[in-house]
């Protein structure tokens, strides 16, 4: 779309200028020498940006910027002056000027005034209408985000809740793998029933297996009276198992029986106790690889692979960032009590470009501490993290051309290999049958990606 401008200035041939080099780039261009008939004009075009002589012969110029941004707030003025002083400069800010360039112009710098007006009018569009969408956009309980990787999870969870299946949850650390375990607990027939998650490196194995399974009384040092572990507890609920994938070998025989049995035998017990739980399962970890290497239980993969869920990285969420940011903004906000309504548009041009490594917490911790830093009603750029304000996505170019979005054979490999286990349900055998390779080749692929996204 070309960008409309409004040149007003009351040298003509200024103007004239000004039309044939911006005309030259690309740029539609409208101008008066008239100050008085700007605010006509303005009201019935729609302009992407004007430039504004602030020394206008019918016309106080800091007057008319102010008119300007009365009628129309979302169209940046870049303001062009020969005479300029520090009192002049704050009454222009005053007024609404979004930048200023001084005479006699340079046209490159001018066109560069102008990329950035319009990069602001542009992001400036994006948050008002991400702001918008917030309220209207689709979400699963604490889910939040319209891009289509998220839209497909809602409707896998929707169909999963109300199903007794063991259901195992994939993605990197942070991408929310408790979140979408609790959305299908609460969306299923078990909500009454209590949710108990345990993060299996957390604990000791002695102790894990006490959590899991329980004790009686004696069964250990410490254990002064019988207790149940949580296979029991969540009676009628769910048991969330987070990185199930660090679950020690020598605990992975006694809890596959126990999901097959549907019975537990506490530490120090000799009866088996029924027990009635769902259980979901997640893991940042490529658990056919460490089936394949001998680090967890084969059998024990197949039992809790029986649905798969793939959580996507938040780089691959389009505009997700900026919806969160803003839910985030809103939270914490009313959490400290502070007037925090949003963030500029220079900040979330960062929070699009930056590759969030750490997923949705990394993102959480950001926006809670900038809301704790912040001294103003938005979120401004030194309120993030250095490396967040410092980050620079990388530019492309061969021989001047733009190769952003041209993949290299790499890229292609990887999104061809997803797409197939995308076809195939994620089942490896067939995938590597359809690639032409082995498995441990496929494997090995798969692994050589992991530690790259890591790196």
């Amino acid at each position: 779309m070309t960008e409309y401008i409004l040149v007003v200035d009351d040298d003509q041939s200024l103007c004239e200028t000004i039309e044939m080099d911006l005309k030259r780039h690309g740029y539609k261009i409208l101008w008066t020498t008239s100050g008085k008939d700007a605010i006509a004009v303005i009201k019935k075009n729609d302009f992407d940006c004007i430039l504004l002589d602030l020394f206008l012969d019918d016309t106080d110029g800091i007057d008319l910027c102010r008119r300007i941004v009365d009628n129309r707030p979302d169209v940046p003025v870049i303001a062009m002056t020969a005479f300029g002083s520090m009192d002049m400069a704050i009454s222009a800010i005053r007024a609404g000027v979004f930048d200023f360039i001084n005479k006699p112009i340079d046209f490159e710098l001018l066109r560069i005034h102008i990329n950035r007006a319009l990069k602001h009018r542009s992001l400036n569009e994006k948050i008002k209408i991400l702001t918008n969408e917030l309220e209207g956009s689709r979400r699963f309980d604490t889910l939040h985000g319209d891009s289509p990787v998220m839209q497909k999870l809602y409707d896998q969870v929707s169909r999963i809740s109300d199903t007794d299946m063991t259901v195992l949850i994939t993605g990197e650390s942070g991408t929310g793998k408790e979140l979408v375990a609790r959305a299908i607990h609460s969306h299923s027939r078990r909500v009454r029933g209590p949710f108990i998650a345990i993060s299996c490196p957390a604990l000791p194995d002695a102790l894990l297996e006490s959590e899991l399974f329980g004790h009686e009384k004696g069964a250990f040092t410490d254990a002064q009276s019988p207790r149940r572990g949580i296979l029991s507890q969540a009676h009628e609920g769910t048991v969330f198992l987070d990185e199930i994938g660090d679950l020690p070998l020598s605990l992975q025989p006694k809890l596959l029986r126990a999901l097959e049995t549907r019975l537990i035998r506490p530490l120090g017990g000799s009866r088996e106790i029924p027990f009635d739980a769902r259980i979901i399962a997640a893991t940042n970890h490529d658990l056919e690889s460490a089936v394949e290497k001998g680090h967890f239980r084969k059998d024990l993969f197949y039992r809790i692979n029986v649905i798969r869920v793939q959580i996507a990285p938040l780089r691959e969420r389009e505009k997700d960032p900026l919806i969160l940011a803003q839910y985030f903004v809103a939270l914490f906000a009313k959490q400290t009590g502070k007037h925090v309504t949003g963030f500029t548009e220079t900040v979330a041009e960062k929070l699009l470009d930056y590759s969030w490594p750490g997923n949705v917490r990394e993102l959480r911790n950001t926006i809670e501490r900038a809301v704790a830093l912040t001294r103003y009603d938005k979120i401004i750029l030194n309120d993030l993290p250095d490396y967040i304000r410092n980050y620079q996505k990388k530019n492309f170019e061969v021989g001047g051309v733009n190769i952003n979005n041209l993949l290299t054979l790499s890229e292609i490999v990887h999104r061809y290999i997803q797409h197939v286990l995308e076809k195939t349900g994620d089942n490896k055998t067939l995938a590597a049958q359809i690639l032409g390779i082995d498995r441990k080749t496929l494997y090995r692929k798969l692994s050589q990606e992991n530690k790259s996204l890591r790196s």
